[in-house]
């Protein structure tokens, strides 16, 4: 999955309505009714995610039995992981009412608000204390869901995303084709890459509300992912008609960014920072405008947008990531380590994770860097038990640090699904890995036939190039990967200075 789009903005259950005169389904709320035995049980036995240190834990010990061997007792473990990132005390314990003081006025109506007021599980125990109280209020079940949908995203634990389908069934049940709720199904499926699924949902929510924002920008992030990038620009020029804002300029910046328009994504990005109102809009918006920067090589640069993004809000991973990246591309790999410790120690996501595993690696720490690899190998597992597609992930894990069949099945399981330019990379990296350079050549060039300028793309098709005995097109390439982002990556900037020096000797 591209990094833009997996990383969704904010939460939007209740839209802001449309310019005057423009056409939206109504919303009516159902009138309170006294909950039932089920309905009341249904929300008070809710688990509550365990803390951050018990979840990685969890993780640890489960990639400890993973590393041991791999046989049928591994099912049983998944199963007692799955637990462990969830088990402890109920969400809303007693009554209810210690939640519904967390978020002043949840007690009569929930609102989208709720999601941008706060951390997320405030938000949360808060909507949860509220369905109790009115269990048939379909909008706060919608808004449930997609709060269930976000913390899942930001705190990597995909149990909860069983928990968000089970809040956006109670709303379509109770309101049957609800614009709200089929937009949050729609970021249910594109969180467990199911981007098919997304684009449905998307579309559906879309004829009930033209003006759903949270629909909009599934339907852009869908067909991103679907490889659909022309009809990609064209959503998000609707977007941007019919609801112009920070999340639809942040997708407007990424599809222009993949088109090779570096320069007007970056111009996009710095309005929608201008646009910007909460903490939480500035430091995502900062954070992508770092992460565009740093993917041109531009680290001092980079690491001024992530520092403005964490001024907002301190404990924003992805910008805590992005200045580790940024931080070790520049040579602070002592700094950079640091920081994605304290990432992985809240977030055990696969990013990070194999950004971590590859910085000790370079500096000889094997036996760290083999459990960070092993961490990733349990996260997939907990999120395939979650229902997210994980092949790109384990794709490009295994191809690199782990089993290279394994990476081959997965990247072609991802390509039959949809034809990215990730998709491609994936595939031809795992292909050359698995000895099979001459298929992987057509997809390492479809990677990069779009315009879009990443340094590993470029580092890739170098050495398939390389492989095939092209000798001058791996030259060109891979100098263009180290003239682009010289620090991509810690080992793949190192393997392609290697195989540049070996080209310049056999001139």
């Amino acid at each position: 999955m591209s990094p833009r789009t997996d990383d969704s903005t904010r939460g939007s259950g209740q839209e802001a309505a449309p310019p005057a005169g423009a056409p939206t389904a109504p919303k009516v709320r159902a009138a309170p009714e006294a909950p039932t035995a089920s309905e009341t049980s249904a929300v008070a036995q809710a688990p509550r995610t365990a803390s951050t240190a018990e979840r990685v834990d969890a993780l640890r010990r489960f990639a400890a039995a993973v590393r041991r061997g791999r046989g049928p007792h591994l099912t049983s473990c998944a199963v007692l992981l799955a637990v462990a990132m969830t088990a402890g005390a109920v969400a809303v314990g007693g009554d209810g009412r210690g939640a519904a003081r967390a978020v002043p006025g949840v007690s009569r109506a929930v609102g989208a608000d709720v999601l941008l007021r706060g951390d997320l599980d405030t938000a949360i125990r808060s909507l949860q204390a509220h369905v109790r109280q009115q269990p048939r209020d379909f909008g706060a079940w919608a808004t449930l869901g997609l709060a269930q949908v976000e913390r899942a995203r930001t705190d990597g634990d995909p149990s909860r995303y069983a928990r968000a389908e089970h809040a956006l069934a109670r709303s379509l049940a109770l309101r049957p084709g609800n614009d709200q709720a089929l937009a949050g199904q729609a970021a249910l499926a594109a969180a467990r890459h199911d981007f098919t699924a997304a684009l449905d949902h998307a579309e559906r929510a879309l004829e009930r509300n033209p003006y759903s924002e949270r629909a909009l920008c599934s339907r852009i992030d869908a067909l991103v992912e679907l490889g659909r990038y022309a009809e990609a620009a064209e959503a998000a020029t609707v977007a941007d008609r019919r609801r112009p804002g920070v999340p639809v300029f942040t997708r407007y910046a990424y599809v222009r960014e993949l088109r090779g328009d570096v320069r007007t994504a970056r111009r996009v990005l710095h309005q929608a920072l201008d646009s910007a109102s909460g903490p939480a809009d500035v430091a995502y918006v900062a954070t992508a405008l770092g992460n565009l920067e740093r993917g041109q090589g531009r680290y001092g640069i980079a690491l001024r947008h992530y520092a403005r993004a964490l001024a907002a809000d301190d404990a924003h991973l992805p910008a805590l990531e992005g200045r580790a990246r940024a931080r070790a591309a520049a040579g602070d790999r002592a700094g950079a380590i640091t920081t994605l410790e304290q990432v992985v120690a809240r977030s055990p996501l696969p990013g990070p994770l194999v950004a971590l595993g590859e910085l000790y690696e370079d500096r000889g720490d094997r036996a760290k860097a083999r459990e960070q690899y092993a961490l990733v190998d349990a996260w997939t597992t907990l999120a395939r038990a979650g229902g997210v597609d994980v092949d790109l992930d384990t794709a490009l894990a295994a191809a690199d640090h782990g089993d290279t069949a394994e990476a081959l099945r997965a990247a072609r399981a991802e390509w039959d699904r949809r034809r990215t330019v990730h998709t491609a990379d994936a595939l031809a990296w795992a292909l050359h890995r698995a000895g099979r350079s001459a298929e992987a050549l057509p997809y390492a060039r479809r990677a990069t036939a779009t315009g879009y300028r990443d340094a590993a793309f470029l580092h890739h098709r170098g050495m398939v190039e390389k492989a095939n005995g092209l000798d001058s097109a791996a030259h060109a390439s891979l100098t263009a990967a180290l003239e682009l982002n010289p620090g991509f990556s810690p080992l793949g900037a190192r393997a392609a200075r290697a195989a540049l020096k070996d080209l310049e000797a056999a001139r």
